[in-house]
């Protein structure tokens, strides 16, 4: 059955204008926000044959930090809020040792699933992630790519089969009544929480938080200060996102952020008009301003979800069409969840289909995986790492929470996320770069590392795929992105 949504009908001028824009903007915008960020070495071009790309503007040796990129949008997987208790915009691991590892075992013992519902009752992670402070707990240009990580190692204390902790003790430790030996080195920032008195919002300081709330969160908080209704309406849409995809949950910050960014420029020329002479200043909903408010978004690589999500093995190629359509409808049934919480009238074009698709889409094909260490490993490995003596001693504290955690001690912070700059690189098999975490970097920026010398005026290239996969395997993988590689490595291995 064919899906309609009346506001692409009415809108569809505009959203062309939303969806395309022209490739002179493109590069305008990356010269901007390359200044602004002073991402020195790098300039963003536009290539007729493979869209954008990014371009060395200095020489780069194997092992130089080619960027740091902040990213645009960010989610932490619902299933890893259960392990890693981070900060909701940079997603640096807050709290201490103690309560990380208590927090974890808490959660554990009272068998929380992924989807954060309690086996009994109702408690959820997410309500226990706010009680840090020790209350009564009783009550072509595509990519979709994968980052490296440090190897740490592998704690020789580690063990598959968890022994569990009475729950007295796991309190003690998550409350921090129990100090574990060392852990003072290994100390985060306190927690921070919502203004708006959510559970879910929790922070590294209060220069996360205040953006947060400016960027995001004022809208997607789910605190004491929201009425009902749209709280109902709000819970539902995040729920809806954490059984389906959590990428829905990305594509609500941005459709926010715009319906933000919109109302800042509004007051921007609201005040304007309050100090001109000139009465003729418009403060009604303006397209061109609802546009510049979007522009950050406008410059991602775009193809409607359900047209560019890779066809499941299980699926029949003679079922292709019907496949889509359920996927469009999963799309439709988010956006009319989020219509209902957080709806704008001046805004009402960012609430139509194709540009809640185009949104999946830009994120199905450009994201990165958000990956932050766990100073939780750190800690165990410090441990095992000891002089026999003091490792010893130790381990008469910390082994039974590691033995508790089993295999879990070495989760890592787990999301999504979208990132303007590095979102511009293309594909290559024999790439010059790669997303790689090194030991210091403990946030959610994308960090882009050389793997050869690259030399001034040289595309910079990362691989969305596993390279060392055999030429068919690479090419059948590459077909999700919408392309086939021509890279040297594939042209050789292709005669």
């Amino acid at each position: 059955m064919e899906i309609i949504c009346p506001i692409d009908a009415k809108y569809s001028d505009q959203i062309a204008r939303f969806l395309a824009p022209s490739d002179r903007q493109v590069e305008e915008y990356f010269e901007q926000l390359i200044a602004t960020r002073k991402c020195t070495g790098i300039k963003v071009k536009h290539d007729s044959d493979h869209g954008k790309g990014v371009y060395a503007d200095s020489e780069f040796q194997e092992g130089d930090l080619v960027l740091k990129d902040q990213m645009l949008f960010g989610v932490q997987h619902s299933s890893n809020k259960i392990d890693c208790f981070v900060c909701g915009f940079c997603y640096r691991f807050i709290s201490s040792i103690e309560h990380q590892i208590g927090r974890k075992l808490y959660l554990q013992n009272l068998g929380v699933s992924t989807n954060h519902e309690c086996d009994q009752g109702t408690t959820s992670s997410s309500a226990v992630a706010n009680d840090w402070n020790g209350s009564d707990l009783s009550d072509d240009e595509a990519n979709s790519d994968t980052v490296d990580c440090q190897n740490f190692g592998e704690c020789a204390s580690s063990n598959t089969v968890k022994i569990p902790l009475p729950m007295e003790v796991v309190l003690s430790l998550m409350h921090e009544e129990l100090v574990l030996p060392y852990s003072e080195k290994f100390s985060q920032p306190s927690v921070i929480p919502c203004r708006g008195g959510c559970n879910e919002g929790c922070y590294c300081s209060k220069l996360c938080m205040e953006a947060d709330w400016e960027m995001f969160h004022s809208l997607l908080c789910t605190g004491t200060e929201l009425k009902s209704r749209r709280k109902e309406a709000l819970l539902a849409f995040i729920e809806h996102a954490n059984e389906t995809n959590d990428i829905f949950l990305l594509a609500g910050k941005a459709i926010v952020s715009t319906i933000l960014n919109y109302r800042k420029l509004k007051a921007a020329k609201l005040k304007q008009k309050e100090k001109s002479v000139c009465s003729e200043v418009s403060v009604d909903c303006d397209c061109h301003m609802l546009l510049e408010a979007w522009k950050p978004i406008s410059m991602g690589f775009k193809r409607r979800w359900w047209d560019c999500i890779a066809l499941p093995d299980d699926v029949d190629s003679c079922d292709e069409a019907a496949f889509r359509m359920q996927i469009k409808q999963l799309a439709y049934t988010s956006l009319k969840l989020l219509k209902e919480a957080i709806f704008d009238k001046e805004c009402e074009l960012l609430f139509s289909l194709d540009i809640y698709g185009s949104l999946i889409g830009m994120f199905e094909l450009n994201n990165l995986d958000l990956v932050v260490a766990s100073p939780v490993e750190d800690y165990f490995l410090y441990i095992n790492e000891l002089p026999e003596s003091e490792k010893k001693k130790a381990e008469q504290v910390t082994k039974p929470f590691l033995n508790a955690l089993g295999d879990d001690y070495s989760v890592c912070c787990q999301g999504t996320a979208f990132f303007p700059l590095q979102s511009c690189m293309n594909h290559s098999c024999l790439p010059n770069a790669k997303a790689f975490k090194r030991e210091e970097d403990r946030d959610g920026q994308a960090t882009i590392i050389a793997v050869r010398t690259i030399r001034k005026g040289e595309e910079i290239t990362i691989s969305y795929i596993d390279e060392d996969l055999p030429f068919e395997e690479r090419q059948a993988s590459l077909a999700d992105y919408g392309f086939s590689c021509r890279c040297p490595k594939c042209s050789e291995e292709q005669q």
